[in-house]
């Protein structure tokens, strides 16, 4: 029994029976803003590929911080520019590294906020991949050693937490690693700290303006050799399945805007919590085409950003929410 008995129009002619009947609710509970430290004092750098983002120094981080939690953004997740690279990327691991100061001085003036650390080599090597590098002599070229990368993340993970993160998010997407930093964090007495992995992390066009932000553009080469293929879908649920079994408490895709078949087909297998990165290169082009007039930004990112939700992500790492948090605020 279709028209004229059902007229689906009456239920959307005013703004509070829409209201009423939506299905789907972003708040600023499902927030989580990206920050950039990097050493140095009274430092905030723009990032010109990224406008409204920065590269601060810790001072300044922490009083960005105060004022996310003013907010009531629930999380912020750390990405560091270290002073120095180097092939091991041992800035990350080092009890002295830019994300160990920056979670030392954020935990001493900003309690309550979540703070998840990434963890990854990338930004802290020399060569910009996202492990040790040696040749393959199979094959005559340079690649990422998965197995030996596994020990610097689980070291690099343990770093974090024993300065005070609240959780760690491996990103670099090498085979067990959430598994080896499991124990690893376990053999400390760290067994209450969750792991975010980026489980279904691809190898994207997306990444651009990212990589100008954390200063990691790999010096050869790409990632397609451990981030996963665009062109695959199935292959994303054996990945959410190796890292859920090995102990990852969240899982992540990443990018979120092109990959929302992959969100929901996660959430509709597992029924996990699923953390969507809405990356760089996505809040680049919308914020490109708002400033030539062409489309409404707020619209526009808030649109996406209940996309992203409405795919089946119970969280959502964005550059827009701080915004977001404003003009949901305002509504």
């Amino acid at each position: 029994m279709g028209f004229p008995k059902h007229r689906p129009r009456r239920l959307r002619q005013t703004e509070t029976m829409r209201r009423l009947v939506r299905e789907t609710r972003l708040t600023v509970d499902d927030l989580i803003m990206p920050l950039f430290v990097r050493p140095g004092k009274g430092i905030k750098q723009p990032i010109p590929s990224m406008p409204g983002n920065f590269q601060m120094s810790v001072d300044v981080l922490v009083e960005e911080a105060k004022v996310l939690q003013g907010l009531g953004i629930p999380g912020i997740i750390l990405f560091g520019i270290p002073d120095k690279k180097d092939e091991m990327g041992s800035d990350a691991y080092s009890d002295e590294g830019i994300i160990q100061k920056a979670i030392i001085a954020i935990k001493k003036e900003v309690k309550e906020m979540l703070l998840i650390t990434d963890v990854c080599m990338c930004e802290y090597t020399s060569h910009g991949h996202c492990g040790f590098i040696k040749r393959d002599e199979k094959r005559g070229h340079l690649d990422v050693d998965n197995d030996m990368t596994l020990e610097l993340l689980a070291k690099e993970s343990v770093s974090h937490v024993q300065a005070g993160a609240d959780v760690v998010a491996p990103s670099d997407m090498m085979d067990g690693r959430v598994g080896v930093i499991r124990d690893a964090l376990d053999e400390k007495g760290f067994e209450h700290i969750p792991i975010m992995a980026y489980s279904a992390k691809y190898a994207s066009g997306f990444y651009g303006p990212f990589r100008e932000a954390a200063e990691s553009t790999p010096g050869f080469g790409d990632r397609s050799s451990y981030q996963m293929d665009p062109h695959n879908a199935l292959e994303s649920l054996r990945e959410v399945a190796l890292d859920i079994e090995e102990g990852a408490d969240i899982v992540m895709v990443k990018p979120a805007l092109s990959y929302l078949d992959i969100i929901r087909m996660i959430k509709d297998r597992f029924n996990y919590p699923i953390a969507a990165y809405n990356v760089s290169g996505e809040f680049s082009i919308v914020k490109a085409a708002a400033e030539k007039g062409w489309i409404d930004e707020k619209r526009v990112a808030l649109e996406i950003l209940t996309s992203i939700k409405r795919a089946g992500a119970d969280m959502i790492l964005t550059y827009w929410a701080k915004d977001a948090a404003l003009w949901l605020k305002a509504k």
